[in-house]
């Protein structure tokens, strides 16, 4: 039999006080798809981290083909045959394809001839793999789809035989996720080794070989995928039975506490993103508006919150008039009683740099409440934080620690922890469970549905199908920036997902 592609060995590390990997032992077999799964902050990035050379074990081994290696760095990582791809691409925005690709890996002293072999090789690996993109684009100009192709690109290019994806899905439409499963699969018919990370069990139970399951930072579990179920994956991965399905009332809205009447936007380069749209969120309901990622749902999210200026329009909120297009100030939105949680928590959300019990009450910060004179009250400002983590199951459970500390799970926990303890009447939710695990998704859906039944007004974004189902008491669908239709939360996934390609309402419903 051929060796196992990697194995891990008694894996320890830890970052002080906290242990993130604990004697971890670890086999993956040549040319399978293997899954690892675990709840936010289970040490599974962290461990891929190990693999890839960003972090260095405490202790332990690392074999490679049957071979003992010492992965020092990336570089080393890179020389045995090991790439990755992670959660938040690592690409240069301001250069092209081609010279993200070549970039630490120029072959020639000469640039021009150096750029015309990487084109030729990218050419082959393109045709070779389904990985079309154009060369001479430039990254920031492509959606993410495209540009987690580039990754992998770049991965191939410098000779990977094991694939790590880390939450490859989690920025992807359904579409585009269906396109990377069959590159997998593709790269495993000849013989290529991948690690897939994710929270979608659903995704793990639909490519892989093989599943092992992480808990509290040890190694609990690993499955034949064919053996196991969605259910039992869940409850390895939180240590208790999870309820997969969201639980709730038939909702009793009332009088409608957000409104937007004729409402346009555009964009930095002056397209109109959202066009004409008109809607009301009443109290004591969800609106959840589906649509593939771009078609204005993010752009209508920020002029809501007041974060983006809108061309024409009017927003009325909790029964004040708003013109967005004068008026576009997010503090003010709070304080008239609308929370909003961003889709982008890195870029819009968090700063990361920031410890988590500043980034617990940032854009409240003038709150009394952790104000001691002209100063921020510390230790009223950690008391506060303390108690979020708690509620929210935050890990680490440590209010100093670096916000970019903590995995993208928890660092979304943070956001959602700041703005929905603020009881809001009006809540705008973008993308809430996005590189989320089942155990934490079940307690948001849980508190979403709480905020719903205490009578606030929700308006959730979001491209998981499931999740909008699930939640939503009326559905909206966006296709180029109009709401094209709207459905029960009874609505086919085959009906949405034709309104949400723009197919007409009176096709769609027949």
């Amino acid at each position: 039999m051929a060796e196992p592609a990697i194995e891990l060995i008694g894996i320890d590390k830890s970052f002080g006080a906290v242990r993130a990997n604990r004697s971890i032992d670890l086999t993956v077999e040549r040319g399978s798809i293997h899954g690892i799964v675990g709840e936010n902050g289970a040490g599974k990035s962290t461990l891929m981290s190990i693999i890839y050379g960003f972090y260095q074990a405490d202790a332990g081994e690392i074999r490679v083909g049957g071979k003992t290696v010492e992965i020092a760095d990336p570089n080393a990582a890179i020389a045995a045959g090991i790439g990755m791809v992670h959660q938040h691409f690592m690409l240069v925005h301001n250069l092209t394809v081609v010279e993200n690709v070549m970039l630490g890996a120029e072959r020639s002293p000469l640039l021009s001839s150096g750029i015309a072999r990487v084109r030729a090789e990218l050419r082959r690996l393109e045709e070779d793999h389904g990985l079309e993109v154009d060369p001479d684009a430039v990254v920031e100009d492509l959606p993410v789809g495209l540009q987690q192709r580039v990754e992998i690109l770049k991965s191939l290019y410098r000779g990977a035989d094991i694939l790590i994806l880390d939450e490859p899905t989690g920025v992807l439409t359904p579409s585009e996720a269906d396109h990377l499963f069959d590159v997998l699969k593709q790269l495993r018919a000849e013989g290529k080794t991948i690690i897939l990370i994710t929270h979608k069990l659903r995704e793990i139970m639909a490519i892989t070989d093989t599943v092992s399951v992480m808990r509290r930072g040890e190694m609990v579990a690993t499955k034949k995928t064919a053996d196991t179920s969605v259910a039992e994956l869940a409850e390895l991965m939180v240590g208790r039975r999870v309820l997969l399905t969201v639980d709730k009332q038939p909702a009793r809205p009332g009088d409608p506490l957000l409104t937007a009447r004729n409402l346009t936007v555009k964009d930095s380069r002056g397209v109109t993103m959202v066009d004409d749209v008109s809607f009301s969120v009443r109290a004591g309901e969800i609106v959840g508006i589906a649509g593939v990622a771009g078609n204005g749902q993010s752009e209508l999210l920020e002029a809501l919150a007041g974060i983006r200026r809108a061309k024409a329009g009017l927003i009325v909120l909790n029964g004040r008039e708003i013109d967005p297009a004068r008026e576009s100030d997010p503090a003010e939105i709070r304080r008239i009683g609308c929370a909003h949680v961003p889709e982008d928590r890195h870029h819009m959300g968090l700063v990361l740099p920031f410890e988590e019990n500043e980034n617990a009450i940032l854009g409240y910060q003038d709150d009394p409440r952790f104000r001691k004179g002209p100063l921020l009250d510390l230790d009223a400002m950690r008391r506060d934080a303390r108690e979020k983590i708690e509620a929210y199951d935050i890990r680490p459970a440590d209010c100093r620690l670096k916000t970019a500390n903590f995995s993208g799970g928890n660092q979304q926990k943070i956001v959602l922890a700041r703005e929905m303890e603020r009881d809001p009447d009006v809540l705008l939710i973008g993308q809430p469970t996005r590189g989320v695990d089942v155990g934490a998704i079940e307690f948001i859906h849980k508190r979403i549905v709480e905020m719903r039944d205490a009578g606030k007004a929700i308006l959730l974004v979001s491209v998981e199908l499931d999740e909008i189902r699930a939640l939503s008491d009326r559905i909206l669908v966006m296709f180029a920036g109009r709401i094209v239709g709207e459905r029960g939360p009874e609505a086919s996934e085959a009906e949405l997902g034709l309104l949400m390609a723009g197919v007409d309402e009176k096709e769609a419903a027949e």
